[in-house]
């Protein structure tokens, strides 16, 4: 006898094209994160512009004195907070050291520029291609248009609220609705893809001498290489916050189906029976 309660079962959500390159895109970006972070510790300031202006940073990163104690300080325009053990000095107690971002947050952990740079152009390399591939695969098989492209229902204003609304109180859709993206994730996924990545790489490129002699249009597009740095340290920062979102909507939302679907491709989804 069929009671009418909701029950379990497991759809097709993710194909192996979108598993594979979303498992090399979070190796790729963890190490590309800590290989910048690294490289940021070589000079930890931001300018705006072509050149540094050494006196006038728009971020800067550096240790400083309190009551005979070393301390880390943070500038962003005119205001500066302590940020001890986190930027600008950090260690074991008593034996800490001015530096940026601390060892734990960079690859290699000791200070060494040339290694960072190395490691940050490997796995450049591996995002740039790893995309390519994700693109050209999504497009052939139907995946981009499928999955990420809004429809009009999507950007209808009144689902747009609505998918802020539940989202805020933390209700996530289920029976049929949980099959695909909803528009809040269709969003941020292609604003993700198609501006911030894009974005970082283009940035990232203006930033190279050999790329500045060969395309110098590049500089101006940005404004100049320390605009370009700036941009890019930007662009991280705000691939960094999306992806501390999307582990938490991962977590709110089932953090083992999540997981599953995006190992196997499996998704559990809740279907009402029908009554007698």
């Amino acid at each position: 006898m069929n009671t009418g309660r909701p029950s379990r079962t497991l759809v097709y959500r993710h194909g192996l094209l979108v598993r594979i390159t979303h498992w090399l895109n979070v190796v790729a970006v963890t190490l590309l994160l800590m290989s910048g972070l690294q490289i940021f510790n070589a000079h930890p300031a931001l300018y705006w512009g072509q050149k540094s202006t050494f006196a006038e940073p728009w971020i800067n990163t550096t240790a400083s004195e309190r009551a005979g104690r070393p301390i880390g300080v943070t500038t962003i325009g005119g205001l500066s907070f302590e940020t001890t053990g986190v930027l600008g000095y950090s260690g074991k107690a008593g034996a800490g050291e001015p530096r940026g971002f601390p060892a734990w947050a960079t690859i290699p952990s000791h200070r060494d520029l040339a290694s960072g740079r190395r490691w940050h152009l490997f796995f450049a390399w591996v995002l740039v291609i790893n995309g390519l591939v994700y693109w050209l695969g999504g497009l052939a098989g139907g995946h981009i248009r499928r999955d990420l492209v809004p429809d009009r229902r999507d950007l209808s204003p009144r689902n747009i609220w609505h998918e802020i609304v539940t989202h805020a109180q933390l209700r996530f859709p289920k029976g049929e609705e949980a099959r695909r993206y909803n528009v809040l994730q269709k969003g941020a996924y292609l604003g993700v893809a198609l501006v911030l990545l894009p974005l970082m790489v283009a940035t990232g490129l203006t930033m190279s001498p050999g790329i500045n002699a060969a395309w110098p249009w590049m500089l101006d597009l940005f404004g100049g290489r320390q605009s370009a740095r700036t941009l890019h340290f930007i662009a991280a920062s705000l691939v960094v916050a999306f992806v501390i979102v999307h582990l938490a909507m991962v977590v709110a939302s089932g953090l083992w189906n999540n997981i599953r679907s995006m190992i196997t491709g499996r998704y559990a989804i809740e279907v009402e029976e029908a009554k007698p």
